[in-house]
């Protein structure tokens, strides 16, 4: 019987990797027929993307609570409708200047009448593997991006966006032919078949273990990555900034899809005689805007595995030793994957809240003295994908920008710049590498080719062996130039 099973998954392995090799060649010849679209082709296909979105966005946002189980819908509408068509708009303005040749400098003493461009041209074919926490707008930002500068693309959704990615199947076709786009469903073993394929680029958004192991994949190929990873983003509130604005501002975000967001507030620091204030405020703050973990407003965690996890992480905090604020005073909702709020304080090294990106509703809290403390603790772990420093004094806010280093930062709130659509978002280090959004990423999905143009006449044809004195002198010359 194993052997059977194990002929079988080795047949379905053959099949799953036949398939993305057939959608790959298929975008490629269709690439290499027509290497550099036009602007009026970027723009039609970034409006037919747009549509998609917004001709669908009923379906789309009952797909994605199949998927959660319950994803509040005011959550998907800003967060997968609202900010990603806003995104796509955006290039839809900035591609044309984008798009076009840049001059550069050449040096006219040593070649002149010569000229320098770079011209951003498409690479061909991207690969992009996509997370389930907020599957249409990573999804469509990075595709709006890739057919903003001339690519076709093949996606790979996750295994927990199974509603989403089959309506994506049915519906793409009615706006893209494949050899511009293609979706793939997550079925066992396509995931490691994708990462294999030989990409013009992959983008992956997810865990730091399997970034890892999508990297290692595209090296055999020499394949670019840009990855978006996580880690554990800190927020830092000055003694001069109202705990009750600080709080607000926090725990907005902190509920936001029920923490599963890899920008998300891990932990924050507080000022040691500002603790109990901070806690009040987190209760006040819950019991007015999330009273009940049960209504349609606070959403699911993703799954039965990622509630375990939560739960063990509490329970992990509480056997040694945490204090535990249960926000909501609630049991959480196991059949429903309903989650209450948490501040997890006086925690120690080895608990595992401290080494383990959150993802959930659950915040640790720390305390702190003085500035040195928080910048010491933050560097002395993995740099983080955000960090959210609030003060009104902008000193402080330029110390901890300019000492803890980060993918990117929100001053006096948290994950907006997020949403900012002409700044890069990437992540440094363990928390990823690479941009896209705005101009950085509009780049990093193209080739930036250097070109030289060369007068019909050039002075290097003087200064070619056999070496004649106005040669040597003229070397001579030129080295005294540059002395």
């Amino acid at each position: 019987m194993q052997v059977v099973q194990t002929a079988d998954f080795g047949q379905q392995t053959n099949a799953i990797a036949e398939t993305l090799k057939a959608a790959f060649e298929h975008q490629r010849k269709a690439y290499l027929a027509q290497p550099y679209p036009s602007l009026d082709q970027r723009k039609q296909d970034l409006k037919a993307l747009k549509n998609l979105l917004m001709e669908n966005r009923e379906a789309i946002i009952e797909a994605i609570n199949k998927d959660y189980g319950n994803r509040c819908r005011q959550e998907s509408l800003f967060a997968e409708v609202i900010s990603t068509a806003g995104g796509i708009d955006d290039l839809l303005k900035h591609t044309k200047k984008w798009m076009k040749p840049q001059k550069r400098h050449v040096d006219q003493t040593m070649f002149p009448g010569g000229k320098s461009r770079v011209v951003p041209q498409p690479l061909g074919v991207v690969g992009l593997i996509i997370p389930w926490n907020f599957p249409i707008n990573l999804c469509f930002s990075q595709l709006a991006t890739a057919f903003a500068t001339g690519n076709r693309a093949m996606v790979k959704m996750s295994e927990n966006s199974i509603n989403l990615t089959r309506l994506l199947i049915e519906l793409s076709p009615r706006y893209f032919s494949e050899d511009k786009l293609a979706f793939f469903e997550e079925t066992g073993g396509v995931g490691i078949e994708f990462s294999q394929i030989p990409f013009d680029l992959i983008v992956f958004t997810g865990s730091g273990q399997t970034g890892k192991a999508v990297m290692a994949s595209a090296a055999k190929n020499l394949t670019p990555v840009i990855l978006e990873l996580g880690g554990k983003a800190p927020a830092v509130i000055a003694p001069d900034f109202s705990i009750e604005k600080a709080v607000d501002r926090i725990m907005f975000i902190k509920q936001f899809n029920a923490g599963q967001i890899c920008t998300n507030v891990d932990y924050v620091f507080v000022p040691e005689d500002k603790k109990e204030a901070f806690v009040a405020a987190a209760k006040a703050w819950t019991a007015k805007h999330c009273p009940d973990i049960n209504s349609p407003d606070y959403t699911s965690v993703i799954d039965d595995r990622s509630f375990k996890r939560l739960q063990d992480t509490i329970d992990d905090a509480t056997s040694k030793g945490a204090t535990v604020i249960n926000l909501n005073g609630q049991e959480g909702n196991q059949a429903a994957r309903k989650m209450p709020l948490h501040l997890i304080l006086d925690t120690t090294a080895d608990m595992t809240i401290r080494n383990r990106e959150t993802f959930g509703p659950l915040l640790m809290v720390l305390t702190y003295n003085n500035e040195n403390e928080v910048v010491d603790y933050i560097n002395s772990h993995d740099r983080p994908l955000a960090l959210y420093p609030f003060s009104n004094k902008k000193a402080l806010q330029d110390m901890y920008i300019e000492r803890v280093m980060s993918g990117g930062v929100t001053v006096n709130d948290a994950l907006y710049h997020v949403g900012q659509h002409d700044i890069p978002f990437g992540g440094v280090g363990p928390s990823g590498m690479g941009h896209y959004h705005g101009k950085e990423g509009f780049m990093s999905f193209s080739k930036l080719r250097p070109i030289y143009y060369q007068p019909r006449w050039s002075p290097m044809e003087m200064l070619r062996p056999p070496y004649t004195n106005f040669a040597k002198k003229t070397y001579e010359f030129l080295v005294k130039m540059n002395g």
